[in-house]
């Protein structure tokens, strides 16, 4: 490993590892960074190991089953925008 110095935004102090990944994988990873906002593919990679490293907490069942009922919600047709809500609220910007 050698030490890399090219993310001044990072304060820790980098270091450069070889990984081998199949073509097709890093075709994939060339096209999708860019849409998703990152701009090298190192800095897509390393966010993707800070993910695996902390992984998002899973969602409980409540949460789920919640989801589930605001989605039959949103296609009866019983929810509105929060620009509409805002309009009926008559909160329209101002403080």
């Amino acid at each position: 490993m050698s030490t890399d110095a090219d993310d001044a935004g990072d304060r820790e102090q980098m270091e450069k590892i070889d990984v081998r990944v199949p073509s097709s994988v890093l075709e994939s990873i060339d096209e999708e960074y860019p849409d998703r906002g990152y701009a090298t593919r190192s800095e897509a990679i390393r966010d993707s190991l800070r993910d695996w490293l902390n992984p998002s907490p899973e969602l409980s069942e409540e949460i789920l089953a919640d989801l589930e009922r605001s989605r039959e919600q949103r296609d009866r047709g019983e929810t509105v925008s929060a620009t509409e809500a805002r309009e009926r609220l008559g909160l329209d910007g101002e403080e």
